[in-house]
């Protein structure tokens, strides 16, 4: 006999594995590729037996959270398949942490964390996903642009102390680096021994340094004293780089800290030191705007 603590906590466990198999279910009827759907389908028979077992402890039903259906199917939809289905498995780690302590008391407590943990992680690791094949390419364009553009605009900020010369003359340099950025992609990708396709590659690249490069600009458009605007930018260009390696460790399982880390004192670094460069040429030459 169960506990009415025990029994609550069951419950919920319950209602979250039926939860995650109608969204399993949900997200396997709209995939085009016939192999993805087969292991969102077995995921989601999975999480029916979970919660078939965790029923036989409770001997009632518990009804799926429709709002985390939707969420998650909305997520996957704007950010791409394997990152929502490893964020949906994240939280579902932290509550499987939380299963050590039932092990004396429900035995099929251990059997079924490790089915969780194992398993299904397994199977979200067969997914094939393009935006995923691509995600090198997205990285180039990126991290060159958080580099050069946020290097670029620190100097010109010193150098030209004009927003809109300094917008203008970032748009130009950063447009320009972002095509010649995409066809050395095609040419490297062209090149090599690979599954990827030359003109994606290219596009994933140039697509990527020319959003980067317009976000950075944004704030010399919009606000009038460069200082701010230049304070502004280093921190859009600090965002992009946390919310770019958040996607990159869910869906990748890759580190968080430590390429977030990296890739903003490299950013950093570089437009604290082409600051500089511009200030001491600006006294150097002489140059008054």
């Amino acid at each position: 006999m169960l506990s009415p603590d025990m029994q609550k906590r069951l419950l919920g466990y319950q209602r979250d594995e039926i939860t995650e198999h109608h969204i399993y279910r949900l997200l396997a009827r709209i995939q085009k590729s016939p192999e993805n759907r087969k292991i969102l389908e077995r995921i989601a028979e999975d999480e029916k037996r979970h919660y078939n077992q965790w029923k036989r402890y409770t001997g009632e039903d518990a009804q799926a959270d429709r709002s985390k259906v939707r969420k998650y199917y909305w997520i996957t939809r704007i950010f791409g398949l394997t990152f929502g289905t490893r964020l949906m498995e994240r939280d579902e780690e932290r509550a499987q942490k939380n299963y050590a302590d039932l092990y004396p008391e429900i035995d099929q407590a251990k059997a079924i964390a490790e089915d969780e943990s194992d398993h299904e992680n397994a199977l979200i690791g067969m997914l094939d996903e393009e935006r995923l094949r691509y995600v090198g390419a997205v990285v180039l364009g990126l991290n060159d642009a958080l580099v050069e553009l946020t290097g670029a605009l620190a100097g010109l900020t010193l150098a030209l102390q004009n927003t809109q010369l300094i917008a203008l003359t970032g748009l130009i340099t950063g447009i320009a680096a972002a095509l010649s950025m995409a066809a050395s992609e095609y040419l490297a990708t062209k090149t090599e021994e690979s599954s990827l396709q030359p003109l994606k590659a290219a596009f994933y690249t140039g697509t990527s340094y020319v959003v980067t490069v317009i976000l950075l600009i944004v704030p010399y458009l919009l606000v009038s004293n460069y200082f701010v605007s230049l304070a502004c930018t280093l921190a859009i260009a600090v965002l992009i780089i946390a919310v770019f390696n958040f996607y990159t460790s869910v869906a990748m399982n890759q580190p968080f800290r430590k390429r977030f880390a990296e890739m903003a004192t490299l950013s950093l670094g570089v437009a604290g030191l082409s600051f500089l460069v511009g200030l001491g040429l600006r006294v150097a030459l002489g140059v008054e705007v």
